[in-house]
């Protein structure tokens, strides 16, 4: 497997899918492969830590499920099975952070901008914003309009 890895956040976006579809793409061109970041919050439970317990199972089996359901979209487009990464993290950021600083077979950083004029979105603004430096590592973030067709898609990647 190449150790080119194109990493996307796997959230509940609707311009989730154009991110996706694009690092497929590249990771079909340049024999790589595609890593699916999902990121639990943690519960806010302080009093039951059962309770906790339980809704952190939860969320981390219907992390699974939904990554498994990405994960056949993968498949279909590259040929390799994408990795799976679930990380339990205050946010986005917080996770993308450690996940880029432990894993230096990730060389790009795949995001959508929102759609409909809701501006780029808070990860895209926050890199703006605070730059592309994750921990001890800078890898390169490509954005891509979250309303590409598959058409237009394929011809940029």
């Amino acid at each position: 497997m190449s150790q080119r890895k194109f990493l996307v956040i796997a959230d509940d976006s609707p311009e989730f899918q154009a991110a996706l579809r694009f690092a497929c793409r590249r990771a079909r061109s340049t024999s790589g492969h595609v890593a699916l970041l999902r990121v639990i919050e943690p519960a806010v439970f302080e009093h039951w830590s059962g309770v906790r317990q339980e809704i952190e199972r939860q969320a981390r089996e219907e992390a699974e499920a939904i990554l498994q359901k990405m994960a056949e979209f993968v498949v279909a487009e590259t040929g390799i099975p994408p990795e799976f990464i679930i990380v339990n993290a205050e946010s986005t950021r917080a996770a993308l952070r450690k996940v880029i600083s432990d894993d230096p077979s990730i060389k790009i950083l795949v995001l959508a901008a929102a759609v409909g004029g809701r501006g780029p979105g808070p990860l895209v603004s926050s890199i703006a914003k605070d730059g592309v430096k994750w921990g001890t590592r800078k890898v390169p973030v490509t954005v891509v309009p979250g309303d590409l067709t598959d058409e237009e898609i394929a011809d940029l990647a």
